[in-house]
């Protein structure tokens, strides 16, 4: 398993092929949909963002409250299709990574190509181990958001596998190939 930083990723991601397992560090930022179309709205407005996009990679996620002795509540992936409609403009603007569960649009499937980037499937339902890899939170902007309000948190070591490479890699099409041939 590869050990990547954020800072290496935006120059790691061509290195990267659909399947690879990895353990990022670094600091990331959670994003779901009401903050995706605030910050879209930002942008239209020529207003500045909670964070450069440039380089950055987001965590679809909405973490639960934080409990004692810990950096964050529970912090498991969220559907990404959900911010399939914002995702090919953020990845034109640098965006080197997301983070989240299930498949991507064709828009965005081509913006990640594009833009030499990478979709990183995190663990569906273990949240609560999530959470142990998250060293650090802040919440940067959108505080009445609640749990969608956008958070900037260090991480150690968190598992990801590459869902879509920058090279077509796909494991969602490729693995119902898989599938069908057995």
């Amino acid at each position: 398993m590869k050990k990547i930083t954020v800072d290496e990723l935006k120059a790691l991601s061509p290195t990267l092929s659909a399947g690879d397992k990895i353990m990022l560090s670094g600091y990331i930022y959670t994003s779901r949909d009401a903050a995706h179309k605030r910050i879209t709205e930002l942008i239209e407005k020529n207003e500045a963002i909670p964070y450069d996009l440039n380089g950055a990679v987001i965590y679809y996620a909405g973490p639960t409250g934080t409990k004692e002795g810990m950096a964050i509540g529970s912090c498991g992936p969220t559907t990404s299709s959900r911010m399939d409609k914002f995702a090919p403009d953020f990845l034109d603007r640098g965006l080197a990574a997301m983070i989240g569960k299930g498949e991507r649009n064709e828009a965005v499937i081509k913006a990640i190509e594009r833009n030499k980037a990478v979709y990183f499937c995190a663990i569906g339902g273990a949240g609560a181990l999530a959470c142990k890899c998250i060293k650090s939170c802040e919440v940067i902007a959108f505080e009445d958001l609640g749990c969608e309000s956008v958070k900037k948190l260090y991480i150690e070591n968190f598992p990801l596998t590459v869902a879509i490479d920058c090279h077509g890699g796909n494991i969602f099409t490729e693995g119902r190939k898989k599938y069908c041939r057995l």
